[in-house]
């Protein structure tokens, strides 16, 4: 199984490839150096088997209309308690609908009925929760969190959840024992403090936590994040316990049945 977060600076984008060759794509952000659309026209897949939007901001589907240009999303998760109405309104206070969000909500509103037979992903168990709408009705606090299982190996994809929508879905028993069960999280709202949960770290304690942004925003951003994770030895011998695609680059997780998981980054980042 291999993972991997893409550097698409302010924005995200994530792959899931399962060992069938099946694929999980996390949002649709790009950037002037990175397209999910060309790196994937690239492979010899023929659909996306599983979109997860996350949250329905622009940074995170901005290449989504390149995407469906050439390939077909075979099934789509995302928060379905939000109307597309809903979406619209809150998505158009103050600006206008982007062509990534136009063609998300697009997808939100057509896909609506559920698969006859689950896609397989070799093993990969899909685990997702969302708070409700209208107990939230603002895009972060509604994004869909993602958790992956794979033999002993355990990532969180939370999306922009803010502080009270991390408390509303620690409320829920079953979200707090998956949470035990991260490795990897991925940080909240790029890092930001606006996405950091105290509370969470009394169920979560992973090994590192991964923020997909184009730059720090604040000067404790990293290190918010560097005194709840272990931790793991990078090859230098130093210590890593966040790892960023401002920094890093593009990231991949990778996993065998039976082996520890391997990080590596696509740029040789000095120690933390």
């Amino acid at each position: 199984m291999r993972f991997q977060v893409f550097d698409v600076g302010h924005g995200f984008c994530a792959l899931l490839t399962a060992d069938n060759g099946n694929l999980v794509l996390f949002d649709c952000g790009h950037s002037d150096s990175f397209r999910p659309s060309v790196h994937l026209a690239a492979t010899d897949c023929t659909a996306v088997d599983a979109l997860v939007i996350t949250n329905f901001d622009h940074d995170h589907v901005s290449d989504l209309p390149n995407l469906l240009s050439i390939l077909p999303v075979q099934t789509l998760y995302r928060n379905r308690t939000i109307p597309t109405a809903a979406l619209v309104r809150l998505k158009l206070e103050g600006r206008p609908l982007s062509p990534g969000l136009q063609s998300a909500l697009y997808l939100h509103n057509t896909y609506t009925a559920d698969r006859a037979a689950p896609l397989d992903f070799a093993g990969v168990q899909i685990r997702t929760y969302c708070n409700s709408y209208p107990v939230f009705t603002d895009t972060n606090n509604l994004s869909m969190a993602t958790f992956l299982f794979y033999d002993s190996m355990g990532i969180l994809v939370p999306g922009d959840l803010e502080r009270p929508g991390w408390l509303e879905l620690l409320k829920r028993p079953e979200f707090r024992v998956d949470l035990a069960r991260t490795q990897i999280l991925v940080a909240s709202h790029h890092g930001r403090e606006s996405g950091f949960c105290a509370e969470a770290f009394a169920c979560c304690s992973p090994d590192i936590v991964v923020i997909s942004d184009e730059a720090k925003q604040y000067a404790s951003q990293e290190n918010t994040y560097s005194c709840r994770a272990k931790g793991l030895q990078w090859s230098d011998g130093s210590i890593r316990r966040v790892l960023t695609t401002r920094r890093d680059g593009h990231i991949t997780v990778t996993k065998q049945i039976g082996l520890p998981y391997v990080v590596r980054t696509s740029k040789l980042a000095p120690p933390m």
